[in-house]
């Protein structure tokens, strides 16, 4: 069995999928592996996923937001993710920390909006690709705010986060999975995180919510999809066999330390029905936005 990661390696969905992977083989008891197949904003891999022999053995871990938007954003979309794919689970959600080059010293996102005002057009983002949920909260900040920022898409979370480190691009909002070391590591300031609360590893952060901004509960909600079709015996023994393995504390625990929360789902449908209601968000605020076009 495989589970697909239609990322680079390093992002939130190939950290999980690696730390769910062994687990998922023990529970199973055959092999398991993580294949990255990266490109066009997580679509090349779910693809992928699509379009293979539907007996069950291979998995797309992904973040959804992605997925979910692609037909609203990109022309030649060749599955349907609602018709193609079937959801197992939900497995984590992480809020975004937007985090800033380190050459540059804004000591709060009030200070950034300034420059962005005083300097239109002078800061990137770097995204996970068009279409990605961190594509989407960027663009929702900047029509927001009123302001001119490059954004700029990548191969997916880890590019986009080795690209402010270096210094190639200005900022970025990204899953805390794949961002919070460099935060703490100082290779990025942090300057606000989405989310309910602050986060314990960064409590001197403010929250979206408490700086008044739009997107206070987005982030990157990762899910396991199977090919549609598979037999209907193997989702289910996966679903039970997932859910286990989201519910046990060491994963919980893994997950927690790096800013996420597991959210296994007790049922299938639970997952089908989130993905209607956020594609149908996704569509009005693309049209809307007229993000497609640009």
């Amino acid at each position: 069995m495989r589970i697909v990661v239609p990322f680079a390696p390093g992002g939130t969905s190939d950290i999980l999928a690696r730390h769910i992977a062994p687990r998922l083989s023990d529970e199973i008891g055959q092999p398991v592996i993580v294949e990255n197949k990266a490109g066009a904003g997580g679509n090349i891999g779910a693809d992928f996923v699509a379009k293979a022999a539907p007996n069950g053995h291979t998995l797309l871990l992904s973040d959804l937001t992605a997925l979910l938007a692609a037909p609203s954003v990109l022309s030649g979309i060749s599955y349907d993710i609602e018709k193609d794919l079937e959801p197992v689970t939900m497995v984590s959600y992480s809020p975004y920390v937007l985090g800033v080059a380190q050459r540059h010293s804004f000591p709060s996102f009030d200070e950034l909006v300034e420059y962005s005002r005083e300097n239109p057009g002078g800061l990137s983002v770097a995204t996970s690709g068009v279409g990605a949920n961190n594509h989407i909260t960027s663009e929702r900040l900047s029509h927001g705010l009123d302001l001119d920022w490059n954004i700029i898409a990548y191969r997916g979370g880890s590019d986009a986060t080795r690209a402010v480190v270096s210094g190639e691009t200005d900022m970025l909002l990204n899953g805390t999975t794949a961002s919070l070391p460099f935060a703490l590591s100082g290779q990025m300031t942090p300057l606000a995180v989405t989310g309910e609360e602050r986060l314990p590893e960064l409590p001197d952060t403010p929250t979206f919510r408490e700086l008044g901004l739009p997107g206070e509960m987005d982030g990157t909600y990762q899910a396991i999809l199977i090919t549609a079709g598979s037999p209907p015996e193997i989702i289910d023994r996966l679903h039970r066999a997932l859910v286990e393995i989201l519910d046990e504390e060491e994963m919980r625990g893994r997950i927690a330390e790096q800013g996420g929360i597991a959210t296994p789902s007790s049922s299938r449908e639970e997952v089908s029905e989130w993905m209607k209601a956020q594609k149908s968000e996704l569509a009005s605020f693309i049209e809307e936005s007229q993000l497609a076009e640009r």
